[in-house]
């Protein structure tokens, strides 16, 4: 059995409870929300054969001082660097390093910022140059994914449901589904309640209600949906070695469906895909 809370008189912690948010919050996190989208679209164009992934957290730095935000994983339990940057066989949590990127590379860019103490929390995939036809496919049948967990976010659905929506339309594409990692609860608190499984049952899981905020992020394999985390204790990888791609909305549920506080037209016009 879930509880669900009032945010405005939650502790400041993760309590095992579902926070219910208002309108405040919504204004917050849109705010929020409209930086991180801002930032991810502006490294359309930076991000090109030959660039490093220091490079790209340098950008991600530069920016925030620019806009009077804070990355919300610099020194998030240890993490040094203000964006997770993830590539080919990386599922998740990868962390930029002087190597550059090369020609056919695809990569996921996660990116957090605090504004007025809300996280806005999003991610997506860029091609470098021109990519094979798998790794293309693969970026299509993610951001799909995406879009089908997002439409069955509104209430009276479970979070079972946005899950199953996920992992039936990914399995019929002949893709896997990663179980390791998870969309959560989010706004003043980087990581709350509740968990959002990118695989399900239909009305499984806690039922969906007006003011609940978290973030729904399918991780895809082109192959098996194993992973294992690398002894840097961050970097999470295919087993196989497998393509893996992520795209990551932070999302509001509303009276009749949800809003999505990080939508950006070029995810909508594909151009990054």
């Amino acid at each position: 059995m879930v509880d669900f809370i009032d945010a405005d008189v939650a502790p400041s912690r993760n309590t095992g409870q579902v926070r219910i948010h208002g309108a405040d919050a919504f204004a917050g996190m849109r705010a929020a929300c409209a930086m991180t989208a801002q930032c991810l679209d502006e490294l359309h164009d930076f991000i090109v054969p030959g660039v490093t992934t220091e490079a790209i957290d340098e950008y991600v730095m530069a920016f925030a001082e620019r806009h009077g935000v804070i990355p919300a994983t610099l020194y998030y339990r240890g993490f040094r660097k203000a964006v997770c940057t993830s590539v080919n066989h990386v599922v998740c949590h990868g962390i930029p390093v002087d190597k550059p990127l090369k020609e056919g590379d695809v990569l996921n860019v996660d990116v957090t910022y605090i504004l007025g103490g809300w996280h806005g929390d999003s991610s997506r995939m860029y091609r470098v140059g021109q990519v094979r036809r798998a790794a293309d496919r693969l970026l299509k049948v993610t951001l799909k994914a995406l879009e089908y967990g997002v439409n069955a976010a509104k209430p009276g659905n479970t979070t079972g449901d946005i899950g199953h929506a996920i992992q039936t339309y990914v399995e019929g594409e002949r893709c896997s589904v990663v179980r390791e990692f998870c969309g959560h609860g989010v706004g003043r608190l980087f990581h709350d309640m509740p968990n959002i499984l990118h695989y399900g049952r239909p009305g499984d899981g806690i039922r969906l209600q007006p003011g609940m905020i978290f973030t729904i992020e399918p991780m895809v394999n082109l192959g098996r949906p194993h992973v294992k985390v690398l002894s840097d204790g961050w970097t999470a990888v295919t087993r196989d070695r497998s393509l893996s791609a992520q795209y990551e909305h932070t999302v509001g549920i509303t009276e009749d469906g949800c809003e999505v506080f990080t939508a950006s037209p070029h995810m909508v016009a594909g151009d990054d895909i």
